[in-house]
C-alpha cells in the first residue's frame, strides 16, 4: 500500500507509505492519493483531511526519479491525453496536479521530514501547513536539470516574499523549519512528536465549522487572489449569497443565541 488512509472523526489521515523511498512519488502512489482525495472529496462524513509522510525522514523527497528517468512515448504523444492516459505515456507530472480533483474540503501537511521537489509541491497546494522541527524544504529541480513542473515556483511565490521563493528556486538549496516559519511557508514548527497530534487538532477544529461555509472559503482563496476588489467582491457576495438561508448558517446563529456548540449539517 503506497498511500494509508485513516479515520479520525470527521477528519481523513492520509499517509504517503513508502518510507524506504522516503516517500517519493510514483506513479502508483500518486494515484492512490488522487483516489483517497477523491474519496474525501465525497464523503459526506469527511470534512478536512490531514496529509503526512511514514517515518520520521521525510515527507515526501520529490518524484521517484528511479521511475521516471526514461518515458515511453514523445512529449507531442502524452500532451493532448487525459492525465491518467498522460501518466501512462510518461507525463506523470500531470497526476501531480490536484486542482482538477474539485477538492474544496481543507488539506493539512503534516511535514515530518524532507520535503523537497513534487513534495513540497504537493504541499504547496495544501491549505495550511505545520512542520516537524526537523523538517527541511527545497526545490532542487534546477540543480538536476529540470524546473518544478506542478507550479511549485508559482505556489512558492504565492506563499512566500519572492526574494525566498527564487532563492530557493534558483539555488537548490534547502531551509530548515525555523526559517520555512520565519517567511510564512508553514504557519508552526512543532516537536517531531507533537506534529500529527497538532495538525489533527488544527482540522478537528476545521471540521467543527459549518461545512459549506468551509468550502466556500477554500474555493474563494483560489478564485479570487488573482481578481481586482470590485470582480472579488462580486463573487464574495455571490458566495455569501448562497450560504444566506442555508440550514447551517441558521443554526448557527441559533446555537450562538442558546450558548451551545452548533450542530452543522452541511446543508
Amino acid at each position: 500500500m503506497t498511500v494509508r488512509m485513516e479515520i479520525d472523526g470527521a477528519v481523513a489521515v492520509l499517509t504517503l507509505d513508502r518510507p524506504q523511498a522516503l516517500n517519493a512519488l510514483d506513479v502508483s502512489a500518486l494515484r492512490a492519493l488522487r483516489a483517497h482525495l477523491a474519496e474525501v472529496r465525497d464523503r459526506d462524513d469527511l470534512r478536512a483531511a490531514v496529509l503526512t509522510g511514514a517515518g520520521t525522514r521525510a515527507f515526501c523527497a520529490g518524484a521517484d526519479l528511479s521511475s521516471t528517468r526514461t518515458s515511453v512515448a514523445s512529449y507531442p504523444e502524452a500532451l493532448f491525453r487525459a492525465p491518467e492516459q498522460a501518466a501512462d505515456l510518461g507525463l506523470y507530472i500531470r497526476l501531480m496536479d490536484l486542482s482538477d480533483l474539485g477538492l474544496w474540503k481543507p488539506l493539512i501537511a503534516a511535514v515530518n521530514g524532507h520535503c523537497l521537489g513534487a513534495g513540497l509541491e504537493i504541499a504547496l497546494q495544501c491549505d495550511l501547513r505545520v512542520a516537524s522541527q526537523a523538517a527541511t524544504f527545497g526545490l532542487p529541480e534546477a540543480s538536476v536539470g529540470s524546473i518544478p513542473a506542478v507550479c511549485g515556483l508559482h505556489r512558492l511565490l504565492r506563499a512566500v516574499p519572492s526574494a525566498h521563493a527564487m532563492q530557493m528556486a534558483l539555488t537548490g538549496e534547502r531551509i530548515d523549519a525555523e526559517q520555512a516559519l520565519r517567511i510564512g511557508l508553514v504557519t508552526e514548527a512543532v516537536t517531531p512528536e507533537a506534529l500529527l497530534d497538532r495538525a489533527l487538532t488544527l482540522a478537528t477544529r476545521v471540521a467543527r465549522n459549518a461545512p459549506l461555509a468551509v468550502q466556500a472559503i477554500k474555493k474563494l482563496s483560489r478564485q479570487t487572489p488573482h481578481l481586482g476588489e470590485s470582480d472579488a467582491q462580486q463573487l464574495t457576495e455571490l458566495y455569501w449569497g448562497v450560504l444566506r438561508d442555508t440550514a447551517d448558517r441558521l443554526e448557527g446563529r441559533q446555537a450562538f443565541a442558546e450558548k451551545r456548540p452548533p450542530r452543522y449539517m452541511g446543508r
